[in-house]
Parts: C-alpha cells; sequence; structure tokens
C-alpha cells in the first residue's frame, strides 16, 4: 500500500471502535499465511488474535481455499427462499450431528450479531405462538453478544461499550454475573441470585441469554460449569428458554467442541458464528429444539418471521464445510491442549507482576487483567516493532491464537506480553 492510500483510509474509512477525529493507527496487511500477517513493508507479525477468534485453522489454509474455489466455479450465492443447494444441506447436517443433543433445527444467517438477534427472535416469537407474549429476557452482567439492537439490549447496560444507547434499547433484566472461577470450588448459594430472580419473575421472561463458561469481549472472565448446569435446571423448573451465545467459544476454543459441553449441558438456542467458516467468509447459524421451530412456526404468523438476503449463502457455507471438515478428526484437541499448556507456563506466573490484577488461561485462551487501562496506540504499535499481533482493550491483553501455532511463535506472543508489563508508557494513569 501507498502512503497515500494510507491517508485515505485514516481521512475516510471508519475502522471497528476508532474515532474518525482521532483514529487508532492502522496497520496494512497484504497477506496473511499460516499463524503470520505480513505487511505492506515486508514486516512480519505472528497473530495471537485469529482475526477476533475466527481464523483457528491459520490463514490461507488449502482445504477452505479449495473448497472456495470448487464452489465459486459453481455458484457463489443464490437466493435461499424457495430455494436448497448441497453446501447448505451438508453443513446443517454436520451442524446437528456435532452440536449439543436435541439442536435439530437450523437457521443461517450473516453474521455473529444476527445470529443472537435471530436467537432472541425465536424466543419471543415462540411465546408470542403460545398465547402469552413476553417482551423480557434475562442477561448476565458482563455479557457481550453483538452490535446490533437486540443484541446491545442483552449486553451489559452499564460497564459495557453500548451503554451510550441505553434508553434507546428494549429493557431487559439483568443478573450479576457467575463470581465462581472456572477451577475454583463450587460453593452451594452461589446461584442464589439467580433462582431468586427466576422464582419472581419467571410468568414474565422469554429467556435466558448468556455465554456458556466464557464471557468474550464484556470482560474475558472464565465462570464455574456448575453455575451453567444450574441456569439449565432452572430454566427447566420454570419452563424459560435458555439461550447460549457460542459465537466465541464454539469450535473447540475452550478445548471442547462447544462450551456447553464442559457442562454436560444442552441450550434450547444456540448460536456459533466466527471460526464457523474457520475466519474465511462471514457465516453464522442459530440452531433451536424442534419443539421451539414447530411451537412459533404453528402460531398466527405461520412461520419463523426473518429472512436474510444472504442466508446460507453457497460460498461461505462450502468454506464452513470445509473448515469442519479439518475438526472432525479431533486433531485440534491435542493442540488446544498444548497451548493450554503453553500459556499457562508463560502467563500464569505473571500474577505476580505489579502493573498484573489477575491471570487466567482455558483451552486456547489467556488473558492478562492489568492494573490500568493499556494505552491502545502506544501498546499496539510496540507489539507491531516487536513482530506480533495483539489487539489489547480496557485493562485486557489477551491472546486466542489460531489453533496451528507452533510452540516457537506461542513463545514469542507471551515473551511480548511479558516485556510490555514493563513500561509505563504502555498503560494509561
Amino acid at each position: 500500500m501507498q502512503a497515500n492510500d494510507l491517508a485515505f483510509d485514516r481521512r475516510h474509512i471508519w475502522h471497528p471502535y476508532t474515532s474518525m477525529t482521532r483514529p487508532l493507527p492502522a496497520y496494512p496487511v497484504v497477506s496473511a499465511d499460516g499463524c503470520e500477517l505480513t505487511l505492506s513493508d515486508g514486516r512480519r507479525l505472528v497473530d495471537g488474535m485469529s482475526s477476533w477468534w475466527a481464523a483457528i485453522h491459520g490463514y490461507n489454509h488449502p482445504v477452505i481455499n479449495q473448497a472456495m474455489k470448487d464452489q465459486i466455479g459453481r455458484m457463489s450465492h443464490v437466493m435461499f427462499g424457495g430455494i436448497t443447494h448441497p453446501p447448505a444441506v451438508a453443513l446443517c447436517r454436520r451442524l446437528v450431528a456435532l452440536t449439543p443433543a436435541g439442536l435439530d433445527c437450523v437457521f443461517l444467517a450473516d453474521s455473529g450479531s444476527v445470529a443472537v438477534e435471530v436467537a432472541i427472535k425465536m424466543a419471543l416469537q415462540y411465546w408470542q405462538a403460545r398465547g402469552e407474549p413476553r417482551r423480557e429476557l434475562l442477561a448476565l452482567r458482563q455479557g457481550y453478544h453483538g452490535d446490533t439492537f437486540g443484541a446491545m439490549s442483552v449486553c451489559d447496560p452499564d460497564n459495557s461499550m453500548h451503554s451510550l444507547y441505553q434508553g434507546y434499547l428494549p429493557p431487559h433484566r439483568f443478573i450479576e454475573a457467575p463470581r465462581r472461577r472456572f477451577d475454583d470450588t463450587w460453593r452451594e448459594g452461589d446461584d442464589a441470585p439467580l433462582a431468586a430472580l427466576l422464582a419472581a419473575h419467571h410468568r414474565t421472561l422469554a429467556a435466558v441469554i448468556l455465554e456458556p463458561i466464557v464471557q468474550g469481549a464484556g470482560g474475558m472472565r472464565f465462570y464455574h460449569p456448575e453455575y451453567l448446569r444450574r441456569a439449565r435446571a432452572l430454566c427447566d423448573r420454570y419452563g424459560i428458554l435458555l439461550i447460549a451465545d457460542e459465537i466465541a467459544t464454539g469450535f473447540g476454543r475452550t478445548g471442547e467442541w462447544f462450551a456447553c459441553n464442559l457442562a454436560g449441558i444442552s441450550p434450547d438456542i444456540l448460536c456459533v458464528g466466527k471460526a464457523l467458516t474457520g475466519g474465511a467468509l462471514t457465516l453464522s447459524a442459530t440452531l433451536t429444539r424442534r419443539h421451539v421451530a414447530d411451537t412459533l412456526s404453528d402460531g398466527d404468523a405461520g412461520c419463523f418471521m426473518h429472512g436474510p438476503t444472504f442466508m446460507a449463502n453457497p460460498l461461505a457455507c462450502a468454506a464452513a464445510n470445509a473448515s469442519l471438515s479439518l475438526l472432525e478428526d479431533e486433531s485440534w484437541r491435542p493442540r488446544v491442549a498444548a497451548i493450554a499448556a503453553g500459556l499457562s507456563a508463560g502467563l500464569l506466573p505473571l500474577a505476580d507482576h505489579p502493573r498484573v490484577r489477575d491471570v487466567r488461561v482455558l483451552g486456547a485462551i489467556g488473558v492478562v487483567e492489568t492494573t490500568q487501562p493499556v494505552n491502545m496506540a502506544a501498546l499496539q504499535r510496540w507489539f507491531v516493532d516487536r513482530g506480533v499481533w495483539i489487539r489489547p482493550f480496557g485493562k485486557l491483553i489477551y491472546l486466542m491464537p489460531p489453533y496451528i501455532i507452533s510452540p516457537p511463535a506461542l513463545a514469542w506472543l507471551i515473551d511480548a506480553i511479558t516485556d510490555a508489563l514493563d513500561s509505563p508508557t504502555h498503560f494509561l494513569s
């Protein structure tokens, strides 16, 4: 890229969560392969982000590339209204087989946020079809579910990037996030606030929505699997739908196919995205139980009232099928276990650093929570100069690398974080 391209970018192009008047630097990537990004000046960066947790097989994977090449020669897209096609059927067959038991009906959508929108609409229309219209959902504080309006309405209302929109969003109920850490000993009564709220309001709640085990962009917290088991049992007791948002955790990131598997539960509605296509193209899916699909379909509307233009895009479905084929031999399990071991060995000792509040590791996720917010521009520039791509936010410096990362490359990422902690210019006072 030329200097005038970067100047145009800075002046005219919006980047995620970035000011147009005070934009953060945007680093020009011209190619990507394996676990590395190549900048226009020839520098190569070890990617610790998997492109926001999606590129689990790394970049430019030959199996996914070939699947897309084969598909684009047949058709890149066709409307899904009144039409079906082999890539979509094959993908949905795989998803029904791989996801937790009982999730038999698949709705394919464009992105993770849209998958959450679909899940919320399913829950609301389900109760409307039952003749019991319900408008409230229950969500966890410190949760994050996406950037569209329905998804924002179930994100943490106060401590999130969406607090600006409070007053414009549909009101829902929130409960404190689970306090017991993933590796702590469960204590009876830890679910008491959830039990009390459901006992008091179960007649007005359409669903409970949560990120199973791992709360992502809302705080990168890992909570105890027993909380999820108790949430499932309470929803069963009161006849409330349970929505599991596995957009960040699905397809092996926690060491299991899905985070729900860590608790041995199955939700009523499941959202997946991000890694579904191995990061090649945008695609998501919302799966639900047969009785939910049948109930809302037999209501006054006669169908589920949603239909994206690019629903079940054949090219994206082909990429997803290829990605899932790479996972089906379970070779990702030892790779994720090795990443977990490397992250634990390299990051956990940082808990004693004076700038560190907490360190936590689960599967191929490693999080360093600092005592002060990071100076995003300064720290990002320093990481790039060190040859790594790590995108921190708030007080969190974290790694979610591709599953194929080598031990030396992982160590390089960890060393960069370790060294970054020693510079006061990387943090805001």
